[in-house]
């Protein structure tokens, strides 16, 4: 029988197909589309101490490839998801991580001490491009990173995973500084900073003028980074990045992956996480693989 089992810290997920904070809401819209209990975890949108709003629109754009957004991180609030959205995620056999994001450290540390062990484990989203204040400042150097990672871990009662971005001049360094910080597990990429312009007005389409681009034109740069990261660090690492197929998701855990994220791709298609287990589970059976280490991270140069 095929193990498929992945350990994230002191959290055991049944698969490594997870969904990608920002793209799945609160999961209620995808469980009329399959069961949820049969995916690894379900990783919420992401939240702010407060409610919030989120930029002004236009907010979205479609590119060659992907899309562009700069919602900017709207969301009820910490307080609304753990009253409301939480009790629904709880009737399925999922794991359910909770992605944060602030613009203090205070505010992390408070949303991790609310979250409590509620939750399976916590994102830290310190690496949102389409926010102007906190966000991608706490997430493109080494010391910053160190910084809030250590605090929010000691506020902390379930496994932390701290989210990457791309937007950096050395990606390995940062997860380091993460890692020796008390990260127990990272998850990357982020999206890339992007911007787009209506050539008959000559403006940005975006009212944030810049965004995040995600979708399968980003997959490359996803799939370097996560190889990269994942031969110089000893925990593990979420892969995720223009998933559209469960060939993207084997590529991502050879690339040294222990777990993968589907995100832009729910929108094409809504039983896209499913498809790619499957495809996933057909895959070793194929090779005669037994559990994932058996081809994980095993690049033949």
């Amino acid at each position: 029988m095929l193990n498929m089992e992945v350990k994230i810290g002191s959290l055991k997920l049944k698969n490594p197909i997870m969904t990608a904070s920002g793209t799945y809401g609160f999961g209620k819209e995808y469980g009329e589309y399959y069961d949820l209990s049969k995916l690894g975890a379900v990783v919420v949108k992401g939240l702010t101490l407060k409610p919030r709003e989120g930029n002004k629109t236009p907010r979205i754009a479609e590119t060659p490839a992907g899309i562009l957004n700069s919602v900017g991180l709207q969301n009820p609030g910490v307080d609304a998801f753990l009253e409301q959205d939480l009790p629904y995620l709880r009737t399925y056999d999922t794991a359910v991580i909770a992605n944060i994001a602030g613009n203090t450290v205070e505010e992390y540390c408070e949303m991790a001490e609310k979250l409590g062990s509620q939750v399976d484990a916590i994102e830290l989203n310190i690496s949102c491009p389409n926010v102007k204040e906190g966000g991608v400042a706490f997430g493109t150097k080494c010391d910053s990173v160190y910084s809030i990672t250590k605090s929010v871990k000691q506020h902390c009662r379930v496994p932390l995973i701290v989210k990457l971005s791309p937007n950096v001049r050395d990606i390995v360094e940062i997860a380091l500084a993460a890692e020796e910080a008390g990260a127990d597990c990272l998850s990357l990429i982020n999206t890339l900073l992007g911007m787009a312009i209506d050539i008959n007005c000559r403006k940005p389409i975006l009212a944030n003028v810049v965004g995040g681009l995600s979708g399968p034109a980003v997959k490359p740069v996803a799939v370097r980074m996560v190889y990269q990261v994942a031969k110089e660090v000893k925990i593990p690492v979420i892969g995720m990045g223009g998933i559209s197929s469960w060939q993207d998701a084997v590529e991502f855990i050879i690339a040294g992956a222990d777990a993968v994220a589907i995100g832009t791709y729910n929108f094409v298609n809504p039983k896209a996480p499913v498809e790619v287990l499957e495809g996933v589970l057909g895959y070793m059976e194929k090779n005669h693989y037994q559990m994932l280490s058996d081809f994980k991270g095993k690049v033949v140069l």
